[in-house]
Parts: structure tokens; C-alpha cells; sequence
């Protein structure tokens, strides 16, 4: 099986995952949007809490700290303080590893 490039994979879209969900479901368009925002918006809190966000079958949401660090300007070689920030890491579950790399054929 032959893999697809970059260009040729294509996305979910906010609007697609809501006609994807309510059409497993049966629920009308508008009350699954207005779920898909709630579990949205549960997940962003906790995020902004920076407390890790763990979803059994799909995947870990974990804030990650970097530290401060001295940093070059590539055009100068100047040394720059680079300050401390938070990323988001995010680890995918067992099943969703298997779902991906085709080893689940479900």
C-alpha cells in the first residue's frame, strides 16, 4: 500500500468532525456543536491550569515547560535570552497508535 504525501492528506475540519458526530449519533447539528464546544472548552481549562488531560483509547494532552535558555541570532551570532514558555505535548494512546499505523483494521 502506497503512502500518501503531505499534500495529499487531507484534514477534519470543527464543522466536519460536528456532521461526522452527529450523523454517528443521531443528534441534531446544533446540540452536537454544542457539545464538541463543551468537551472543547473542558479541555482548554484544564490546559490553561497546565494540568495534563488524559483521554483513555485516544491520547495524553501534557503542558510542558521549557526553560530559559540562551538562544543566537543566526544572522549576528548575537547571544539572546530566550524566556521560559509552556508547549503542549501530546501522546497518542495505544489504541490510536494501532489505528494509525494499521495494525487495527477495525
Amino acid at each position: 500500500m502506497r503512502r500518501k504525501r503531505a499534500e495529499e492528506v487531507s484534514g477534519l475540519t470543527k464543522a466536519e468532525l460536528i456532521d461526522e458526530v452527529a450523523e454517528r449519533t443521531g443528534i441534531s447539528k446544533k446540540e452536537t456543536s454544542g457539545i464538541i464546544e463543551a468537551v472543547f472548552a473542558a479541555i482548554t481549562g484544564k490546559l490553561r491550569k497546565h494540568e495534563k488531560v488524559q483521554i483513555s483509547g485516544f491520547g495524553t494532552f501534557e503542558p510542558r515547560r521549557r526553560k530559559a535558555r540562551v538562544g543566537r541570532n543566526p544572522r549576528t551570532q548575537e547571544e539572546i535570552k530566550v524566556a521560559a514558555s509552556w508547549s503542549l505535548g501530546f501522546r497518542p494512546g495505544k489504541q490510536l497508535r494501532s489505528v494509525v499505523s494499521g495494525k487495527d483494521r477495525k
